[in-house]
C-alpha cells in the first residue's frame, strides 16, 4: 500500500506543481461526498484565474510605463484635463475623487499627475499634509472612509451552519439510504400500517440526520477555527504619521492621504506615491509575476499595493485602498484559491480510495449473496413469482445493508481527520505564540531533523545595549561609566561620533503624543542611538544641521550601511559608514587617536583594534565599527559610497543576553534527534561564545565563517556539513546553500529561521520556514510557513512538539478507523455469505460509522502533546506513514474482534439460553453491543501505539473523555430505548457485563500485541 501511495498520492509539503495536485484528484475513485472530501483542498480553477490576472497586470504595467515615458516628452504642453470634481466630493471638502486617484497610480499616468500639481498637489486636494499626515479626529477619518473606501479585500462570507448541513447531505451513500428509507416507509405502512410499518424507515432517517448534524457541527467548528487563524495571519502594522506623530497602525485602518514610512522588507500596504526617500527598489513580482525590480523615485513615484520594498526607505502618500487596487482584486481571487493540501491529506485520500474500492466490491458481493440466498429460498418453496410486502422490505433491507457497508468501508473521515487535527493544533499553537501560515508546515515540523537558527533575537533576547567601546583607541566600560564617558572623549572626536551615530542610522528619535522621547528602529540601531543620547547628542538638531545626499541602507551581503552628508561649513561632503567590525576596519587606512587627531593606521594599531574586537566578541558582545571619510573630490548621488579610505572613529560592543530556557530547549532537541545549527552574520568569536552558552557548539562540532564555507568543493562539503554547528559572517546565499545541501544531499527535513528580507530564499528553500514575528520583515513573513510571534527559540521547539503530536494523532486515528473498517466489512460479508443474513443492520452500521469517523477523529486527533514525544527520533523524510507497528495492532485487534463475533454467532444462542421468536434479534443486539464496546476500548488502546500504559494523561484530554462517555451513554439509549428503530432489544444485566468484558479484553490483547517486535 505504501509504495502505491508514494507513487500516486505523493505531494510536496510546499511548492507542489499543479500537475501533481491534479493527478491525485483524478485518482480518487470512490468518493461519497466530494464537497466535504475536497473542502480543504486548493481550488485550482481559482488559481489559474489569479495567474491570468497577474499576466494581465504585467501587460497593463508594461504599457503604462511605455505611455508614461512617451508622456514625459510632451509633458510641457499638458492641456487642461476635462476632469470635474463630483459634487459629493466637493461637499466633503476634497478636490479629487477615488476613481481619479486610482487611475493615476494604476495607469502610471504622468500626464494626469502633472495636471493635478504633482504629488504635493494631490496631497493638497486630499487635504493631507506631507509632514503632519492626517488629523486623528474620528469624524474626519470616518468621512474620509465613507468617501474613499477602506483598505480591506472582499472575502468569501463565512458559511452558516446550515450550509455545512446541506454539504453533509450531499453524501451519495446517505442519499441512497434516504431513498431506501422512503421506500421502506411506503411499503411498510402499506403492508403493516401506521406506526408499526414505519419503524425501519424512520430509524434510517433518524440515523442519517444524526450523522449529518454531528458531521456538520464538527465541520462548522473547524471552519470557525480557520477563520480565526486567517484573521491573525492578516495582522500587519505599518509606521504612519498622523497629527504630526509617528505611530504604528494596522494596514486595514489606512486611508487615502495617510503618510506611510516604508523600509527594506516592508510590503506596500496600498497604492500611493513616493514623497521622499533614498535608493528605493521595489519587487513587483507578487502583483505582476515580473522578476525585474523597479526603481522608485520622484521621476517614477508610483507605488503599487502588495509589492515589496527590496532596498532603501521612503515616505509615501496613500492614494487608493482596498478593492480599488489591483492587489485587492488579485487577493480576492487568490483567497478563493485556498491553501495547498498537505502531504498527509493527500496520502489519506489515497488510503480512503483503496479501501473504498475494496468496500464497494464487498458491498456488491454481499448484496448479491443475500439476494441469491433469498431467491434460492423462494425457489425451493416455489414462490419465486409471488412477492409479499415483507419480502420487498427484506430485499430493500439487503440493499440498505450493502449501501451501509460502503458507508462504513469508505473512510471519508481520514483526510478530514488531518484537517481537524491541524485546525486544533494551529489554534493551540497560536496560544503558544506560533502562527501557522500553511497547514502542511504543522505536520512537516513533526518530521524535522535539523533546525538552522538565527542568533540575534531568536537565541538572544534582542534587547541590546552598548556595554563596551573603543573610541579614539581607548577601551571603556560604557555600562559603568554612563554619561561621564563624554568627558573622556576629545571634543572633535565626540562631534564626529555624534554626527555618525545620528546621521548614519535606520532609526529615529521622536517625541510621542505623550511627550516622551521614543527611539524607533531595530534593537541594534536603538542601542547605538541610546549611546548617542547618553553622550549629550540631540537627534533632531543633528539631523537638521546636515543635508543628506545619499543613503545606503544596511545590507546583509555588504554587512554595513552608509550615508553621505553635506556639511554646513563650506558645503563639503562627508561619508559615514557603520557595520561588521572587521569589514569596516579593513576599509580604514586612518584612525582617530586618543588626542582626537587623525593618524595613519599602522600595523600596531590594526593589531590592537583586532585584539579589542576579539576580546569583545569572546565576551559574547556584538561588535560594530564606525568610520568616516571626507569626500574632497566631490560625489554624485548616482555613485556608490566609496568602499575604502575611511578613518576609524571607534568600535562598540553591544550586549544581547541569551534568552532564558534556550539551553534547555537545545538539549531537548538533541534528545529528540534534532540537530540545532546557528547561522548568523555576526563575528565568529561572538557566535562561538553564544553557541557554547546555548549548548549548540560541542567539542566535536565545527564553527566556520561564510567566506570559508562558500570556497569549499562539493567533496569537502560532504565531509564538513554534518559537523558544522555554527556558521558566522554568513551571507543569505551561504544560508541558502547550507539548507539546500542538507535537504538534497543529506535528505534532512530542515526548519530555518529568518527575519530579514535576504532570508527569504532560505525560508523558501527550507521544508519549514520560520519567520520572526517581532523582528521579522513582511517579506520574511510572506516567505515563511510559521511565524514565531515572540521570536523565541523555545517556541520553535514547541512547534516541533506540536508537529509530532499532529503526525502521531493522525496515525492513532488511522489505526483505530482501519480496525473498525476491516472488522465491519469481514463480519457482514462473511455472515451474509455463510448464514444468508447480516448481524449488523443499516442503522447500527451508521452509528458505528459515526463512532469511528467523526467522534473517533474528535477523540484521537485532538490529543495534546506530551514531553514523551520529544524522546523519540524524528520520522524524517522517508518514514512510512502506516508503520509495521500499526499493521500489527490493526490485524491483531481485527482478528480478536472477528473471532469474538463469530463465536457469538455460532454459539451465542446456546451460551445464553436464547430461544423463541426474538432469539435472533436478542443475539444480533448482543453482537452489536459487543462490537461497539470493542471499539470503545480499542479507542482507549489506540491512544498509544507502542506504550502499554494507555491511561497516562487521559484526563488531560477532556474531548476524549467526553467522546467516550457520550458513546457509552448513547449506546445504552439505543439498546434499551430505541429498539424499534435500531432493530435492537433490551439486554439483561449479565449480557451487559459480558459485552463490557468482551470489549475490555481487547485492551490486554492490545498490550500483548505491543510486545511483539516488528
Amino acid at each position: 500500500m505504501e509504495s502505491y501511495l508514494n507513487q500516486n498520492f505523493d505531494v510536496k509539503a510546499k511548492h507542489s506543481s499543479e500537475e501533481a495536485l491534479e493527478k491525485w484528484r483524478n485518482l480518487c475513485g470512490v468518493v461519497k461526498n466530494p464537497k466535504r472530501r475536497f473542502r480543504f483542498t486548493a481550488n485550482l480553477s481559482k488559481r489559474y484565474e489569479a495567474a491570468a490576472m497577474r499576466r494581465t497586470n504585467q501587460e497593463k504595467l508594461r504599457i503604462a510605463v511605455l505611455v508614461s515615458k512617451a508622456a514625459f516628452q510632451f509633458i510641457s504642453g499638458v492641456a487642461p484635463s476635462d476632469y470635474t470634481v463630483p459634487e459629493e466630493v466637493k461637499a466633503a471638502g476634497f478636490d479629487i475623487c477615488a476613481d481619479e486617484l486610482g487611475s493615476i497610480v494604476e495607469s502610471h499616468d504622468v500626464k494626469k499627475l502633472k495636471f493635478h500639481g504633482g504629488v504635493d498637489g494631490l496631497a493638497g486636494k486630499l487635504k493631507a499634509s506631507p509632514t503632519e499626515g492626517l488629523s486623528t479626529d474620528a469624524a474626519h477619518l470616518s468621512q474620509r472612509q465613507d468617501l474613499f473606501g477602506i483598505n480591506k479585500f472582499a472575502e468569501s462570507e463565512l458559511k452558516s451552519f446550515w450550509v455545512f448541513v446541506w454539504e453533509a447531505l450531499q453524501d451519495m451513500t446517505l442519499m441512497i439510504l434516504g431513498v431506501c428509507a422512503f421506500v421502506s416507509l411506503i411499503v411498510g405502512i402499506a403492508t403493516e400500517g401506521w406506526p408499526k410499518g414505519s419503524h425501519d424507515g424512520l430509524g434510517i432517517v433518524a440515523s442519517i440526520l444524526l450523522v449529518v448534524f454531528v458531521t456538520a457541527t464538527s465541520d462548522y467548528r473547524q471552519s470557525l477555527q480557520f477563520r480565526d487563524l486567517d484573521k491573525e495571519k492578516k495582522k500587519i502594522t505599518v509606521q504612519v504619521t498622523r497629527s504630526g506623530f509617528r505611530q504604528k497602525l494596522s494596514i486595514y485602518d489606512l486611508l487615502p492621504g495617510d503618510i506611510v514610512h516604508l523600509a527594506i522588507g516592508d510590503q506596500v500596504p496600498a497604492d500611493g506615491l513616493f514623497l521622499s526617500g533614498f535608493s528605493v527598489v521595489i519587487d513587483e513580482s507578487s502583483l505582476t509575476g515580473e522578476s525585474e525590480p523597479v526603481m522608485v523615485n520622484a521621476q517614477n513615484p508610483f507605488l503599487l499595493s502588495g509589492t515589496k520594498v527590496q532596498d532603501g526607505s521612503c515616505k509615501m502618500l496613500i492614494t487608493t485602498v482596498g478593492m480599488r487596487t489591483q492587489w485587492g482584486k488579485l487577493m480576492a481571487t487568490l483567497t478563493e484559491g485556498g491553501d495547498d493540501e498537505t502531504p498527509l491529506q493527500v496520502k489519506l485520500n489515497g488510503v480512503a480510495t483503496i479501501i473504498g474500492k475494496i468496500g464497494l466490491f464487498f458491498a456488491v458481493v454481499t448484496f448479491a449473496v443475500l439476494v441469491q440466498g433469498m431467491f434460492m429460498r423462494k425457489l425451493s418453496t416455489g414462490t419465486h413469482w409471488i412477492w409479499s410486502g415483507d419480502e420487498a422490505l427484506e430485499l430493500l433491507e439487503y440493499f440498505a445493508i450493502a449501501v451501509t457497508i460502503v458507508v462504513v468501508a469508505v473512510p471519508e473521515g481520514l483526510p478530514l481527520a488531518v484537517t481537524l487535527s491541524l485546525a486544533f493544533a494551529m489554534k493551540k499553537m497560536m496560544n503558544d505564540k506560533a502562527l501557522v501560515r500553511h497547514l502542511a508546515a504543522c505536520e512537516t515540523m513533526g518530521s524535522a531533523t535539523t533546525i538552522c537558527s538565527d542568533k540575534t533575537g531568536t537565541l538572544t533576547t534582542n534587547h541590546m545595549t552598548v556595554v563596551k567601546s573603543c573610541i579614539c583607541m581607548n577601551v571603556q566600560d560604557v555600562a559603568n561609566k554612563g554619561s561621564s564617558l563624554q568627558s573622556e572623549i576629545p571634543e572633535s572626536a565626540l562631534k564626529l561620533l555624534i554626527q555618525s551615530i545620528f546621521n548614519n542610522t535606520g532609526g529615529e528619535v521622536v517625541v510621542n503624543k505623550h511627550g516622551k522621547t521614543e527611539i524607533l528602529g531595530t534593537p541594534t540601531e536603538t542601542a547605538i542611538l541610546e549611546l548617542g543620547l547618553s553622550l549629550g547628542g540631540k537627534f533632531q538638531e543633528e539631523r537638521k544641521s546636515y543635508k543628506v545626499i545619499k543613503v545606503e541602507p544596511f545590507n546583509s551581503t555588504k554587512k554595513r550601511m552608509g550615508v553621505v552628508i553635506e556639511l554646513p561649513e563650506g558645503g563639503s561632503l562627508r561619508a559615514h559608514t557603520k557595520g561588521a567590525s572587521e569589514i569596516v576596519l579593513a576599509a580604514c587606512d586612518k584612525v582617530v587617536n586618543s588626542s582626537g587627531e587623525v593618524v595613519p593606521l599602522d600595523e600596531e594599531s590594526i593589531k590592537y583594534l583586532n585584539v579589542t574586537i576579539n576580546e569583545f566578541a569572546n565576551e559574547a558582545l556584538r561588535t560594530l565599527c564606525l568610520a568616516y571619510m571626507d569626500l574632497e573630490n566631490g560625489f554624485s548621488p548616482d555613485e556608490a559610497i566609496p568602499a575604502s579610505g575611511f578613518t576609524c572613529v571607534g568600535i562598540v560592543g553591544i550586549k544581547d543576553p541569551v534568552r532564558a530556557g534556550v539551553k534547555e530547549s537545545v538539549e531537548l532537541c538533541r534528545r529528540a534527534g534534532i540537530t540545532v545549527r546557528m547561522v548568523t552574520g555576526d563575528n565568529i568569536n561572538t557566535a562561538k561564545a553564544i553557541a557554547r552558552e546555548c549548548g549548540i557548539l560541542t567539542d566535536d562540532g565545527i564553527a566556520i565563517e561564510g567566506p570559508v564555507f562558500r570556497e569549499k568543493s562539493q567533496e569537502e562539503l560532504l565531509e564538513l556539513i554534518p559537523k558544522i554547528q555554527v556558521m558566522a559572517r554568513s551571507s543569505p546565499m551561504d544560508k541558502h546553500t547550507l539548507v539546500k545541501q542538507l535537504r538534497t544531499t543529506f535528505d534532512e527535513v530542515v526548519a530555518v529561521t529568518g527575519d530579514g528580507t535576504n532570508d527569504a530564499p532560505a525560508l523558501h528553500e527550507a521544508d519549514i520556514g520560520l519567520a520572526m514575528g517581532i523582528a521579522g520583515t513582511e517579506v520574511a513573513k510572506e516567505s515563511a510557513d510559521v511565524i514565531i510571534l515572540d521570536d523565541n527559540f523555545s517556541t520553535i521547539v514547541t512547534v516541533a512538539k506540536w508537529g509530532r503530536s499532529v503526525y502521531i494523532n493522525i496515525q492513532k486515528f488511522v489505526q483505530f478507523q482501519l480496525t473498525v473498517n476491516v472488522v465491519a466489512l469481514i463480519v457482514n460479508f462473511s455472515s451474509a455469505c455463510l448464514t444468508g443474513s447480516a448481524p449488523l443492520t443499516a442503522v447500527q452500521l451508521l452509528w458505528v460509522n459515526m463512532i469511528m469517523d467523526t467522534l473517533g477523529a474528535l477523540a484521537l486527533a485532538t490529543e495534546p502533546p506530551n514531553n514523551e514525544l520529544m524522546k523519540r527520533l524524528p520520522v524524517g523524510r522517508r518514514g512510512n506513514f502506516i508503520t509495521n507497528a500499526m499493521w500489527r495492532n490493526i490485524l491483531g485487534q481485527s482478528v480478536y474482534q472477528f473471532i469474538v463475533i463469530w463465536f457469538l454467532q455460532a454459539k451465542g444462542k446456546s451460551m445464553f439460553g436464547l430461544d423463541g421468536p426474538d432469539s435472533t434479534l436478542m443475539l444480533n443486539t448482543l453482537i452489536f453491543n459487543c462490537f461497539v464496546f470493542c471499539q470503545v476500548f480499542n479507542e482507549i488502546s489506540s491512544r498509544e501505539m507502542e506504550e502499554i500504559d494507555v491511561f497516562k494523561g487521559i484526563l488531560d484530554n477532556y474531548v476524549f473523555v467526553v467522546v467516550i462517555g457520550a458513546t457509552v451513554f448513547f449506546q445504552i439509549i439505543i439498546i434499551e430505548f430505541l429498539g424499534t428503530f435500531a432493530s435492537t432489544t433490551p439486554l439483561t444485566i449479565v449480557q451487559w457485563i459480558f459485552s463490557i468484558i468482551i470489549g475490555f479484553l481487547g485492551m490486554p490483547i492490545a498490550a500483548g500485541l505491543k510486545m511483539i517486535p516488528v
